[in-house]
């Protein structure tokens, strides 16, 4: 508001000024009153002769930490009728409670100051307001034509000019928009930044204080009480609309279209297709960035075997890919079919657990999941070599495309179908149910604590839970299982119990537990 050129009459000298600078301005009032404070309600900047100020200095300090407290964005002092000078307790007290502080060496007529910042301020207020309203046909028009997830976020950070990312209800990344450069820094161990970035939020929240221009806008995607992931807004230039506002509408965007597929769940899908199809074209700056961006996204490279598939010779419901996966628990993204191959296809990255096989029964376990049964003798599937490392998946990606280019449909006849978690009826439900928000959201209610431990301590407070699980009424046993002496033992149990607010011997609180690791197990986690 200084750099108007009403102010600039004044000769203005910002005696506090830095961050304090920044404070918004929601009005300008002008005031020579002691008790004035009384009268603010917050983000005022007050004009001021400074005539019937308190003379001694404590009272002098009290007056200038009361009007920091009532919430002034900042003090202008005419100098002349009052004061030839600043009294240096007024300055020490504007610079303790940060508040602005400028002074003006020349008379000016306040009623010109008041015109200047009013108009400024409403001006702004109508910009915004236009803003607002273009940013709402905008994301409203996307709605009515039904426009996927992925293109909703494009759209929103070419609105806020910043990356952009959508994430589910268990911290995998759905969808994304930003800069290549930025990849391996950002989605490296996304789950733990995502879930201390939320806690931070919500402490300012708390505090009821609004986030600076350095940290992330999280918003949540619900409707009608069904919360299905969030919006997150990175760090960039502020939008005439707001930041937040903008990010709510996308928000409101996507809820509409999760209400308006029903069953269907788009997020299972939307924006893997596009990863895997960018990495298999070279789309990405560095190994590093293109693997945290797929472990982001929810499939594990670290200490696991990575197949490449291609399946072809009839449609392949490639939404269910993943969930098909968890059912062995493994892990999947898929996309279309591979150049050189004929649709309908699908080019898949399978993530197998070190301590798994993904042997001749697992693939077709696999591929039931994921073709008709009608449809199942038509197909060829080729199977890339097992893989450590991004380089190496994309080259078992390329090993299955030459063994399916130019082969023959396999002979007619089932092959044998195993699925693993049919001797385990909690297993199968669970990975029947893996996708639902409701399954995610018990799993995030019951575990969120001991997993927010484990990532930041490196502990294993999850494994400790698993042995104890795994030996119900038998510590010694779950002890010897966790590797740990039987008083260590004890003492994560009885921290788990704090954690949680739960007692570990109640058989209600046990199967709740050991269905939310199963949850968790089964995406691989």
């Amino acid at each position: 508001m200084i750099a108007l050129d009403a102010f600039a009459h004044g000769v203005p000298e910002v005696l506090v000024g830095d961050d304090a600078l920044d404070a918004r301005v929601r009005w300008l009032h002008a005031s020579d009153s002691a008790g004035v404070a009384r009268l603010l309600d917050g983000d005022e900047l007050l004009l001021s002769t400074g005539s019937a100020w308190p003379v001694a200095p404590a009272d002098l300090r009290r007056f200038i930490v009361g009007l920091a407290d009532a919430g002034l964005s900042g003090l202008v002092l005419e100098l002349g009728t009052h004061y030839r000078f600043v009294p240096a307790v007024v300055v020490e007290a504007a610079r303790e409670r940060r508040l602005a502080l400028i002074v003006l060496h020349r008379e000016v007529k306040f009623v010109t100051l008041t015109e200047a910042v009013h108009s400024r301020i409403i001006t702004g207020q109508t910009d915004a307001l236009r803003a607002r309203d273009e940013v709402r046909e905008r994301f409203t028009a996307l709605v009515l034509r039904g426009s996927p997830a992925d293109f909703i976020v494009h759209q929103l950070a070419q609105t806020l000019g910043a990356p952009v990312v959508l994430e589910n209800l268990g911290y995998e990344v759905v969808a994304a928009e930003v800069p290549l450069a930025m990849e391996e820094e950002l989605f490296t161990d996304w789950e733990f930044r995502s879930r201390s970035a939320h806690r931070r939020s919500g402490q300012r929240r708390e505090r009821g204080v609004a986030s600076g221009p350095e940290d992330w806008v999280i918003v949540p995607v619900e409707a009608r009480g069904i919360r299905w992931g969030n919006l997150i807004a990175l760090p960039g230039p502020e939008h005439a609309a707001g930041r937040l506002a903008v990010l709510e509408q996308g928000a409101i965007a996507l809820a509409v279209g999760r209400l308006a597929d029903g069953e269907a769940d788009e997020w299972a899908c939307i924006g893997r297709r596009r990863l895997v199809d960018g990495l298999l074209a070279g789309r990405f700056a560095g190994v590093g960035g293109a693997a945290a961006r797929l472990e982001a996204a929810g499939l594990p490279l670290r200490g696991a075997k990575l197949y490449g598939l291609v399946v072809s010779g009839a449609p392949v419901a490639v939404e269910r890919a993943d969930a098909a996966a968890r059912a062995l628990r493994c892990r999947a993204l898929a996309s279309s079919a591979p150049t050189g191959i004929a649709a309908p296809a699908a080019t898949i990255l399978v993530s197998v657990p070190s301590d798994a096989v993904f042997d001749d029964a697992a693939v077709v376990s696999f591929v039931r999941g994921i073709v008709r049964a009608a449809d199942v003798d038509r197909v060829t599937v080729g199977v890339g070599c097992a893989a450590e490392g991004l380089d190496a998946a994309l080259a078992s990606v390329h090993d299955a495309v030459d063994l399916v280019r130019g082969h023959a449909r396999p002979r007619s006849g089932r092959g044998p179908y195993l699925r693993r978690a049919e001797n385990r009826p909690l297993v199968q439900l669970v990975t029947a149910l893996r996708d639902d928000y409701r399954v995610l959201e018990h799993g995030e209610r019951m575990l969120g604590p001991l997993i927010t431990h484990d990532l930041s301590r490196s502990g294993d407070l999850l494994d400790v839970l698993d042995a104890m699980l795994a030996h119900p009424g038998n510590r010694t046993a779950a002890a010897a299982a966790s590797h740990l002496s039987r008083s260590v033992f004890y003492q994560r149990i009885a921290l788990i119990e704090e954690l949680l607010g739960a007692d570990l011997d109640d058989g209600e609180t046990q199967t709740a537990l050991h269905f939310a690791l199963l949850v968790r197990r089964s995406a691989g986690r």
